[in-house]
């Protein structure tokens, strides 16, 4: 049995996962992004949790890896040739696809961790059977993948869907971006543990308001640009705020889209959970074979 190689890396976690030509999560694992390490550190963190993967595909498995499909943090250059997550400061145009390609061995194909989000429930969640929409994370950091018209969209270097730099406070919170008032510097969980003093995993009812209000905010004006009907959200901080975080949004969203084709967009939950985003990653893979394939 070919099996995909997936890897999800995110600000304060990296999930890998093992996924079949369907879609499925046959094995999992994580590890934690410790806010001091160096660069190096990291990397040999990543390429443990990778071995130990590849290990149990061959060997409690039976199967064999073909490809492994990345999705990272941004922004990056076309394919995370190289890499400098917002939130992981140790990585500043970090050779990430290279590394892999020679850990592993394998053809590595690599894009945004949200826009493989947008592919995992596009292909097996709350997204199926849409071929518009938004698909979006509210974590550690925000980001976003843009699906219009059935395609996901890359934009000029491959960074397309950063909702979480829609300014939806002027003169609000400054980001690690540089700006002012972006979503990512008023909703991620940093960003609520700075405003509030207490961690996201604590928030106060005003606090599960204001987070949904502003996520809402910046989802209505891409719904507005785009003609979305649909905005698909996961993460820690929006699934773990729960059911009063999507009505404040949605609320939200119905006061601000109010042009005819934007009218009834809605907000649902992510359905894939922490798999999404390395279902997302095996598409990557898959497409990347194809177009090999095609050359």
């Amino acid at each position: 049995m070919d099996v995909l190689l997936a890897l999800d890396i995110g600000g304060t976690k990296i999930a890998a996962g093992l996924v079949t030509r369907e879609g499925t999560v046959i094995d999992r694992g994580r590890i934690a992004v410790r806010s001091n390490q160096s660069d190096e550190n990291l990397f040999n963190d990543v390429a443990q949790l990778v071995d130990a993967m590849l290990t149990k595909a061959r060997g409690q498995h039976g199967a064999q890896p073909v490809a492994l499909g990345v999705g990272c943090a941004g922004p990056m250059t076309e394919n995370a040739e190289l890499v400098s997550p917002l939130n992981i400061p140790c990585w500043r145009n970090f050779p990430l696809v290279p590394r892999l390609r020679t850990l592993t061995g394998l053809p590595v194909f690599a894009d945004g961790d949200a826009k493989a989000l947008a592919l995992g429930e596009g292909w097996k969640g709350a997204a199926k059977g849409h071929d518009n929409f938004l698909a979006m994370v509210v974590s550690t950091g925000v980001g976003g993948g843009i699906v219009l018209n059935g395609r996901l969209l890359d934009g000029a270097a491959g960074n397309a869907g950063h909702i979480g730099h829609v300014i939806v406070e002027p003169s609000g919170r400054r980001c690690v971006c540089g700006a002012r008032g972006c979503l990512e510097a008023e909703t991620s969980g940093p960003a609520i543990e700075a405003i509030t003093g207490r961690p996201p995993t604590q928030p106060t009812y005003e606090i599960i308001q204001r987070t949904g209000r502003l996520v809402g905010r910046g989802i209505a004006s891409v719904c507005n640009l785009l003609d979305l009907p649909l905005a698909v959200v996961g993460g820690s901080v929006a699934l773990g705020f729960g059911a009063p975080f999507f009505q404040a949004a949605q609320n939200s969203l119905d006061e601000l889209c109010r042009l005819e084709f934007s009218t009834g967009a809605r907000i649902v939950p992510a359905r894939l959970g922490d798999d999404g985003a390395l279902v997302g990653a095996a598409a990557f893979a898959l497409r990347g074979m194809n177009r090999m394939a095609r050359i």
